[in-house]
């Protein structure tokens, strides 16, 4: 279908009035289905980015259209003066469903990780004072883009210009238990993990490592945080990507598709971490609303009425294997990696040309740290589509001649 907007005057409008912080692609999107997204000019792309790891349930889902609008019909929002219903639903079927015993929404990622740095160290000031305060982070990791979580996001590009920057953050090799040992102790207040570095490449975390981190954050009586913001919500194919390893953390941040694009971020914690925020110490305005967290919760049913992480697992597997195929073809993958439909394509050349020509295409990939192409498609994405964008992989790799 083609929608009456001009592109071109979008466009132009948005390089005028809008802050340049994205490299946009000229195209303007207006509807879409499934797996699919439409532009403005009618044109159909086959999604395989899914808002990256948001709209995990695609574009059409009736249970979050229905929550969308019964809730618009009602309530959007009061202030977290009130109990809210649909925050309570919530919070207690991500309770139910994981290892925690409470939760608090808030409205991004970045916040959710902010506030489960505070989380920790609120907790390690009320049992042992002012100096037991060190976050400690991994070599690969995206945590955010606020002022602390850059911190705990290794591109120091990122960081420049924004100093001074806050103190206590700590950086230690992906995977690397020796160096973990070295940097974990007595004034570590948490150590933040992503099970399935995103951002960083597709790199999944080791059960060893994730064991030592265990064991040392016991030792030390601190936190050991999950950031399961991109890797979270069935995306790996058990609902949370830490199932995989089955060691719990005692703090784990979630955003991205918990509400399958409504803004919304949430802390799950248990034990003493679950108990040590009072009145006062932590709050938010939008965070938990009727709307977000009514989507939050059809979106949730949605994945677990329908056993969607088993299929997510089966077509994970079957996407795996078909890039698998191409690296058997081509010199240039160095490898494919990942858990469930969040995989990734390194590259022995850069990967941004390929994203533009797959666009070209009609197939919508992401590239990240350069080289290593990003396949996160939405749940129901199908096998046919799968093959279809594959096949169009496989052009563009054999146009590149090498």
């Amino acid at each position: 279908m083609k929608m009456e907007i001009d592109k071109l005057s979008v466009i132009q409008t948005a390089n005028h009035n809008l802050m340049n912080t994205y490299g946009r692609f000229p195209v303007v999107f207006v509807d879409g289905y499934d797996s699919t997204l439409i532009d403005s000019e009618g044109k159909e792309y086959t999604d395989f980015l899914a808002g990256i790891s948001v709209t995990n349930l695609g574009y059409s889902n009736p249970k979050v259209k229905d929550a969308i609008i019964h809730q618009a019909n009602t309530i959007i929002h009061t202030s977290n003066n009130f109990y809210i219903e649909p925050q309570v639903a919530l919070g207690k079927l991500l309770c139910e469903h994981s290892f925690a015993s409470k939760a608090f929404f808030c409205n991004s990622g970045a916040e959710a990780n902010e506030g489960a740095i505070k989380l920790a160290r609120k907790s390690a000031y009320l049992k042992y004072g002012s100096g037991k305060n060190e976050i400690v982070a991994m070599k690969g990791s995206f945590h955010g883009r606020t002022l602390a979580t850059l911190n705990i996001t290794d591109n120091e590009a990122y960081r420049e210009g924004y100093g001074p920057h806050p103190t206590g953050f700590l950086f230690t090799p992906f995977n690397d238990i020796q160096a973990l040992e070295k940097v974990v102790g007595k004034n570590t207040a948490a150590v933040i993990v992503e099970p399935l570095q995103g951002e960083g490449g597709i790199h999944p975390v080791n059960l060893d490592f994730l064991a030592k981190a265990r064991e040392l954050t016991e030792k030390y009586d601190c936190a050991l945080i999950f950031d399961e913001i991109q890797c979270g919500m069935g995306r790996t194919g058990k609902l949370f990507a830490y199932e995989h390893y089955e060691i719990e953390p005692d703090i784990m941040t979630l955003a991205k598709a918990l509400a399958n694009g409504i803004p919304i971020g949430a802390i799950l914690a248990k034990g003493d971490y679950a108990e040590t925020f009072a009145p006062g110490n932590h709050g938010t305005t939008f965070g938990g609303n009727q709307m977000a967290t009514a989507v939050g919760k059809a979106t949730l049913q949605e994945i677990l009425e329908n056993n969607l992480t088993d299929e997510v697992y089966r077509k994970g597997q079957y996407l795996k294997a078909k890039l698998q195929s191409l690296q058997e073809e081509f010199d240039l993958i160095k490898n494919v990696r990942g858990l469930g439909l969040l995989l990734g394509m390194e590259l022995n050349i850069q990967g941004s040309e390929i994203v533009k020509e797959m666009l070209a295409k009609s197939f919508i990939i992401n590239c990240t740290q350069g080289n290593i192409l990003r396949f996160i498609p939405p749940f129901t994405i199908t096998e046919a589509e799968i093959d279809a964008m594959v096949l169009a992989l496989k052009g563009v790799l054999e146009d590149k001649g090498v």
